[in-house]
């Protein structure tokens, strides 16, 4: 079925995933802050995180545009035929090759970035399909707050507790967003994690998974005893919400979009207790 309706550049633009883009790509800016990185060095680490989600994103719907297709799935332009498969194909290649040119210049703290890249990459590849789904999101995720202290001058490691957080919120982020999808993908033959769970398992796991990562930023970040209180409070509220969310309709987006908001709500806790 080819869909000759809208633009193949808005098409191409809802091909790369836009919330989770935008999500993650906020997310580093803010890391690149509190990191104290300057201007410059802000604008070229997210610049880098941004056009590596781009790269994702696209290679994500190239790669399963076959099976997104046999579903029916009306919400991906790749597999509906709103852009060309050869145009999201080059789309993906050029945005990989300005991510990995924008991240030299940043030295170890691209090198990090580039591990988040390296780990969506595999996913799309392959272990989205294994119970080792969860790994490429554990990685990335994790060494994101590493690519904004390491992009500083001097370069540093981030404490163990924001890598941790880092990768559990990786963790609940592939849960929420795998829910909606989780009938078609497995229908066509993709058994990741999530899948092995089951849908009600899988929705309960996320705000369990969300609670820990807050929890670590409590216990184990520098913020003072009242900033810890009121941001333990505040992400345990969210968190509630998101349990709520995914407990009324686990295959709703609502559920993902409250990860999100429990995820700004971890870094602003991480930026207040940063050193």
């Amino acid at each position: 079925m080819v869909d000759r309706q809208g633009s193949p550049v808005r098409g191409l633009l809802l091909s790369c995933h836009p919330l989770p883009t935008v999500g993650v790509t906020a997310v580093t800016a803010g890391l690149g802050l509190s990191a104290g990185l300057g201007p410059g060095r802000i604008v070229l680490l997210t610049a880098a995180v941004f056009t590596g989600q781009l790269s994702i994103g696209w290679s994500n719907d190239r790669l399963d545009a076959a099976r997104d297709r046999a579903v029916g799935r009306a919400d991906k332009p790749a597999a509906r035929g709103a852009v060309p498969l050869p145009v999201v194909t080059t789309a993906a290649a050029l945005a990989l090759v300005a991510t990995v040119g924008l991240s030299v210049p940043l030295g170890a703290g691209g090198a990090a970035a580039l591990v988040l890249v390296a780990s969506g990459w595999a996913y799309n590849l392959g272990l989205k399909a294994t119970a080792l789904s969860f790994l490429p999101y554990l990685t990335g995720f994790g060494f994101l707050p590493a690519a904004a202290t390491l992009s500083a001058t001097p370069p540093y490691w981030p404490g163990w507790w924001a890598m941790t957080a880092g990768a559990l919120l990786g963790l609940a982020a592939h849960l929420a967003n795998v829910l909606p999808d989780l009938r078609d993908d497995a229908a066509t033959g993709v058994r990741g994690l999530p899948h092995r769970w089951g849908m009600r398992v899988t929705a309960i796991g996320v705000p369990v998974v969300l609670a820990a990562a807050g929890a670590v930023l409590v216990v184990g970040g520098g913020a003072s005893g009242p900033v810890r209180l009121v941001g333990g409070v505040a992400i345990a509220v969210a968190v509630g919400a998101v349990a709520v969310a995914g407990f009324r309709n686990p295959e709703g987006r609502a559920l993902f979009v409250g990860t999100l908001v429990v995820a700004a709500l971890d870094l602003a806790l991480f930026a207040l207790g940063a050193p």
